[in-house]
Order: structure tokens, then C-alpha cells, then sequence
């Protein structure tokens, strides 16, 4: 079974703050072209997307720079939903295997296209975030725009770890928490700091 945990790219799509807005309009029509076209132009961070060390840390190394299998491996969910700080669990120690997808399930992606989606969100731990470093896990996924907010301590945390952000996904809670799945989350091949992306989960 695959669940997709992407937003759909749409004209003027929620971004955050400040960013550019996504312009996506048809550009050709059959009728009277003879041919359909579409055309978009998007921020890198708006929709579902992944965020590279790029984003907020001194290097060159691009998303594009990141092997393949960066972006593909067994997945881990956790619910977290109605935690406004997601802290630090003993639990977690067990609950988080080496060398995975994390996915927090926060339930915040339904305020998707509200004003403090953007504003309210919960967000990780410093702490939470050094336990992910330590299982050297290959990405964190959550269902908000952000896992902190300025000035972005676990961002960079993460990415001086190599650790990938996946942003902004959906669906999360239909992922069944007992059962194994595999996280596919392809970027753009783009020389970017960060990549819209298309996010499934294929429950095997």
C-alpha cells in the first residue's frame, strides 16, 4: 500500500512567511494551441519539501550532492500529536531504530493554508534532536513548517550531522504505527539548497 504525504502543488500555495509565492497557471490550451502547457514557479521551501544543510549552514554541498539512498529507507513514526514541545522519552531509545526515516506525527498539517500554521506549531527539543543525531538517522519528516523556529538551533544541529529536514508533509496519521514501512522522498535533481518534493510511504 502506498500513502502519499505530499501536498498538492497549487497555484498561490501557503508559503512561509516572506517567501515568494507559487505562481501555476496553464500557459497552452489544446483549443486553440493545438498542445497543453503548464507552467510554475515556486520557492524551493514551499509545499511539501526537503531542506539540505545549505539552507542555514556555511557549505557548498547542494541537495543534487546527496547520493540517492539518502532519500529512501525504513521508516519510523511517532505520535506526538497534541505536544506543543516534542521532548526527549526514554521511550524513545528503543522506539527509534539506527539509520531511519523519523516521521512526527504532529496532526498539525489540517491548519495547512491557516494564518498561524506558520506561527503555532510545536517543535522539537534540542535534546530530541541529539538523540536523532546519535541514531544517525537519515532524515526527520514532520507534518509542520518547521522543526523549531529562530534562531533554528535543531535545523542546524541536524545539519551538521548530514541529517535531512523533510517539511510541510500530510497523512501522517494514516501511517499504521505497528506495522514496517519504507519512506521514498525524492527532491528535485536540482542544485538547490532545498527541493519541493513528492513524499510516499509504501507499507510493506
Amino acid at each position: 500500500m502506498l500513502i502519499d504525504l505530499t501536498h498538492l502543488i497549487q497555484d498561490d500555495m501557503p508559503v512561509y512567511p516572506g517567501d515568494n509565492r507559487t505562481e501555476f497557471r496553464q500557459t497552452r490550451h489544446l483549443s486553440k494551441d493545438h498542445y497543453t502547457n503548464h507552467q510554475l514557479s515556486v520557492n524551493m521551501h514551499a509545499g511539501t519539501h526537503i531542506d539540505g544543510p545549505m539552507h542555514l549552514l556555511d557549505t557548498d554541498k547542494r541537495l543534487s550532492d546527496f547520493p540517492l539512498d539518502t532519500f529512501i529507507g525504513a521508516g519510523c513514526v511517532l505520535d506526538v500529536t497534541g505536544e506543543a514541545v516534542i521532548d526527549y522519552k526514554a521511550e524513545y531509545e528503543e522506539a527509534i531504530p539506527e539509520h531511519v526515516i523519523v516521521l512526527f506525527h504532529t496532526g498539525y498539517s489540517r491548519r495547512f493554508g491557516q494564518e498561524e500554521y506558520f506561527t503555532d506549531y510545536p517543535v522539537l527539543t534540542e535534546k530530541l534532536a541529539e538523540l536523532l543525531v546519535r541514531k544517525q538517522v537519515k532524515m526527520v519528516g514532520l507534518d509542520t513548517p518547521s522543526p523549531d523556529k529562530y534562531p533554528f538551533h535543531v535545523h542546524k544541529l541536524l545539519f551538521r550531522s548530514g541529517i535531512l529536514i523533510a517539511e510541510n508533509l500530510t497523512n501522517l496519521g494514516r501511517l499504521p504505527a505497528s506495522a514496517s514501512f519504507e519512506v521514498i522522498a525524492l527532491p528535485l535533481h536540482i542544485g538547490a539548497d532545498s527541493s519541493v518534493a513528492r513524499v510516499v510511504a509504501r507499507v510493506l
